[in-house]
């Protein structure tokens, strides 16, 4: 990589560390790309060659952190010894629920405007070098566990809808229960989804 190259990767990398600590600290509404180039030391026009607009520069954030979560869970899922879909797909849920439980700011700022269309984009159009395509470990997955699904992606949809609205509750409001009461249930209804998607 050129000087000129590893500058744009640098300028890009400080708009988005800046943009996320501003969105998580003080809220996107409150957040102007102004406040973003100013902290960032950059000029505006710097802004506007990598992003549209703030929801831009978040869409590509969501993308981003989601990435780095889930490549966390999956590089982790590698240190063990599950070898069963259900299994391995639990493990990853779960991983990533203590992560989000553990960081409350990036769960705040990556469910609250996060739609399955948001989410989608972030696990299958990685945005750097260093970010994964999840959905593609996803079918890789399902491909090496020898089993047959009348919709794999709609299940996949339906347990992360499941997980995403249910663990946004109980770690945020412990509602209806802390997340490790939650744990069972969860596991127990995603093993349910997945048997009733089996061929």
């Amino acid at each position: 990589m050129g000087k000129a190259d590893q500058n744009k990767k640098l300028k890009m990398e400080n708009l988005l560390n800046t943009s996320f600590e501003l969105f998580t600290s003080q809220g996107i509404n409150k957040t102007s790309i102004q406040d973003i180039v100013n902290k960032a030391g950059v000029a505006k026009g710097t802004f506007y060659l990598y992003f549209k607009d703030k929801y831009d520069i978040r869409n590509r954030l969501i993308a981003h952190k989601s990435s780095q979560l889930f490549m966390q869970a999956y590089n982790a899922l590698q240190e063990t010894k599950i070898r069963d879909f259900e299994g391995r797909l639990i493990f990853i849920m779960d991983y990533v629920l203590d992560e989000l439980e553990a960081n409350k700011g990036l769960l705040a700022f990556i469910y609250k405007d996060l739609s399955w269309a948001v989410f989608k984009k972030a696990l299958t159009t990685p945005m750097s070098s260093e970010d994964v395509d999840f959905g593609e470990i996803y079918r890789k997955m399902v491909e090496e566990s020898g089993l047959k699904f009348s919709d794999a992606e709609i299940m996949l949809f339906m347990i992360i809808e499941l997980v995403g609205s249910t663990g946004y509750s109980s770690i945020m409001y412990n509602d209806p229960v802390n997340l490790k009461d939650l744990k069972p249930y969860l596991e127990q209804t995603v093993r349910s989804i997945i048997k009733q998607f089996k061929m």
